[in-house]
């Protein structure tokens, strides 16, 4: 029954073009099951494939990435990025891997590249097609991973730093594995145009490294250039298109356009390529919004999304051809962006979904790093403010090549922030390094929001590079099911939860039905101050709206948060809480206003609740039972962490304030009826909250 419910929600997410184009899809793959691969004299020009595999070797007609010469020049530059890269190969000819939060396995020889040595699966060898993915019994991400084959380049790196013929055998040695056992159609490794696509940029780059080795035999090249071949048409031909057009499709045309760059012996590559990049550059514009911002509304998608554009936009350079303006645009503004979220040295944001997908892996880092993208973007663009926020290493001299990019300008200030209008990101900064983002925008990109999570109004605060109200992450795709739910969870993010119920309805896993629409009231970054609200819980049988006014001025140490919750009626019954989910790295206690927060036993924030009406504390950490209170350090892994916040009642109208202030602040009055140091009074017409804290003291009124 949930099977079917998932399916007719997912038809509802769908036009009558895309459910006519999925239906056909069936047809595409009932003849690709029939169909015979071409040979590699079937696909090169004039059949000669003797004289292809010259030119291969030769690299004429094509740019150069991974190259011998350029090798000896970046080991000399990096030394420390070497070393790493020269350890991730010996690990690697050991047979050891490791994918995203799960424990290191070892590939036991004769190597199943359908077999998850984890949870001990073997993944049929059936004809893709046919495949459930979402139903099976092992992590189909551990799987797809170790089958992108995105391990080959750094061996290729390897080998070219070295010149050990080890790194070149242990590469070919799983390449002509993986092609046995790897038909095009058949296994979880073909299932579906963008896997195909992502690994064919590694296996394309790879390639080009190995093309001196005597190990890289014409037999060889052309059993890889047929799969390429092969790649690369079912990347245009099972695009991702309608509700699935994000970055899968933008990874499809990436590998086809990566392909017809590094092979231009293939017949269609000219066709292809001007395929690829006409809508490279469309994509870029759709998926890179005005301000910068990625549509999907998930950093992590954002910055993956700009690696393929990079490493399209870097061979195109490379072999002295014009990027086109669509994309060259596309990833300064993205990178513009993100150096305005990260800073010279803040804490990288986490909200909605983050896969850790590489477009290219060109060093040993775990996971992708938005310092070492910007570096990259500065080096084949020139973007100077991506070349001053960036780190170079090993992956921005290999992208950058011999003559990298010279900053074009001077790099944007970081000022008191930034308001992203599109994308729905206010950062506000302040004295003492303090950093604040909220959350206005819309949950997610196409009618699925598939990478979004309802984080409406959500913040995020860290002060001088801690962070201290922190995004869980996203928890887990298909490993661990229960923890997705909750970390997509309105409930999971420092927002307000009404009725138990997340802001926008869950249709699965990666769907969402009925969405939050955000409206922005006021945003003042030069005062440190904004104001918005939401109609997620108008649905509700007691329908709600959720106003959030966040005040952070730029001269004062303390936040101050104020949530007004209206019900559509004077008797709208109110059951809501605030959440703050802290940094794993602290602890709480109670304190006589709220929660003190401490770090390795020093105290860094007092949190002070107050309300309108009676509220209740709330505090929970690592509750296995509930999946609340985790942080979410990887994919698949998870620590335990405290989520703090205010449990209120009323009817009507209720407000709820919460103020971040730094230790010894607070201020107090014996005596007082009104003694606490954050009071919150309404009457018909304004809504009045008084933070008691010295010099950081605050003020504010709210009209009603």
């Amino acid at each position: 029954m949930r099977k079917l419910e998932w399916y007719s929600r997912r038809l509802a997410a769908m036009s009558v073009g895309e459910i006519a184009w999925r239906a056909s899809g069936v047809v595409r793959a009932a003849r690709d099951e029939r169909r015979r691969l071409p040979t590699a004299a079937e696909i090169v020009a004039d059949g000669a494939t003797a004289t292809a595999f010259d030119g291969f070797r030769a690299a004429d007609g094509r740019p150069v990435l991974l190259d011998r010469a350029r090798a000896a020049t970046i080991a000399d530059e990096y030394p420390d990025g070497l070393a790493a890269v020269l350890a991730a190969a010996e690990r690697l000819v050991d047979g050891r891997v490791q994918f995203f939060g799960y424990p290191a396995a070892r590939l036991v020889e004769p190597i199943d590249w359908s077999h998850d040595p984890v949870a001990d699966v073997h993944w049929p060898r059936i004809a893709s097609g046919r495949l459930n993915h979402r139903s099976a019994a092992g992590d189909a991400k551990w799987i797809w991973e170790l089958n992108r084959l995105q391990h080959l380049p750094l061996l290729a790196q390897a080998y070219l730093f070295t010149g050990d013929e080890r790194f070149a055998e242990t590469a070919w040695h799983h390449l002509d594995g993986w092609l046995a056992q790897s038909p095009p159609g058949h296994g979880i490794a073909w299932r579906g145009a963008f896997e195909a696509g992502v690994r064919a940029i590694s296996i394309a780059v790879a390639l080009q490294g190995l093309r001196d080795s005597p190990a890289t035999t014409r037999d060889r090249y052309e059993a890889v250039l047929v799969v390429l071949d092969e790649s690369a048409r079912r990347c245009w031909d099972d695009r991702s298109r309608y509700s699935s057009a994000n970055n899968h499709l933008v990874g499809e045309l990436a590998g086809l356009a990566v392909v017809s760059l590094l092979h231009p012996e293939l017949t269609e590559s000219g066709p292809r390529l001007a395929r690829a990049l006409r809508h490279l550059a469309h994509e870029a514009r759709a998926q890179i919004l005005p301000d910068g911002a990625g549509a999907e509304q998930a950093f992590a998608y954002q910055l993956f999304t700009g690696d393929l554009l990079l490493v399209v936009a870097a061979l195109l350079r490379a072999a002295d051809r014009p990027v086109p303006e669509g994309m060259t645009a596309g990833l300064d503004r993205s990178a513009r962006y993100l150096a305005a979220l990260v800073g010279d040295d803040d804490p990288v944001p986490r909200y909605g979904d983050d896969d850790e997908g590489f477009a290219l892996r060109l060093d040993d880092a775990p996971v992708p790093d938005v310092r070492t993208h910007l570096a990259a973007v500065g080096a084949v663009t020139g973007d100077p403010t991506a070349a001053a926020r960036g780190r170079a290493g090993v992956t921005s001299a290999w992208l950058g090549g011999s003559e990298p990019a010279t900053p074009h300008g001077e790099p944007e200030p970081l000022g008191a922030g930034r308001h992203a209008a599109d994308g729905g990101l206010v950062v506000l900064r302040g004295d003492g390094g303090r950093v604040l983002t909220m959350d206005v925008g819309p949950l997610g990109y196409l009618s699925i929001a598939a990478h979004g999570h309802a984080d409406a109004l959500a913040l995020t605060l860290a002060v001088d590079g801690r962070e201290i109200v922190s995004d869980p992450g996203a928890g887990s795709y298909y490993g661990h099911p229960d923890r997705r739910r909750v970390h997509r969870s309105t409930r999971a993010h420092a927002t307000v939860e009404v009725a138990g119920a997340d802001q926008s309805t869950t249709g699965g896993p990666f769907l969402w039905t009925d969405r939050a629409q955000v409206r922005v009231r006021r945003v003042d970054v030069a005062g440190g101050v904004v104001d918005a609200e939401h109609d997620g819980y108008t649905r509700l049988a007691d329908p709600v709206v959720h106003r959030r006014r966040v005040v952070a001025a730029p001269g004062s140490p303390a936040v101050l948060v104020v949530d007004v919750l209206t019900g559509a009626a004077a008797d709208t019954r109110i059951e809501a809480r605030t959440t703050w989910p802290l940094h794993p790295d602290l602890d709480v206690i109670c304190g006589p206003a709220g929660h003190l927060v401490h770090a390795a036993g020093t105290l860094v924030m007092d949190v002070v609740h107050a309300a309108d009406v009676p509220f209740t504390r709330e505090e929970v950490r690592g509750d296995e039972a509930s999946g609340l209170g985790w942080w979410a350090d990887r994919l698949e892994s998870r620590l335990p962490a405290c989520w703090i916040g205010a449990a209120v009642r009323g009817t009507g109208r209720v407000v709820v304030a919460t103020a971040f202030v730094p230790p010894g602040t607070l201020e107090s009055r014996p005596g007082d009826p009104l003694d606490g140091p954050l009071l919150v009074t309404v009457d018909e017409d304004t809504i009045l909250v008084t933070l008691r804290a010295g010099d950081a003291s605050i003020v504010e009124r709210i009209a009603l």
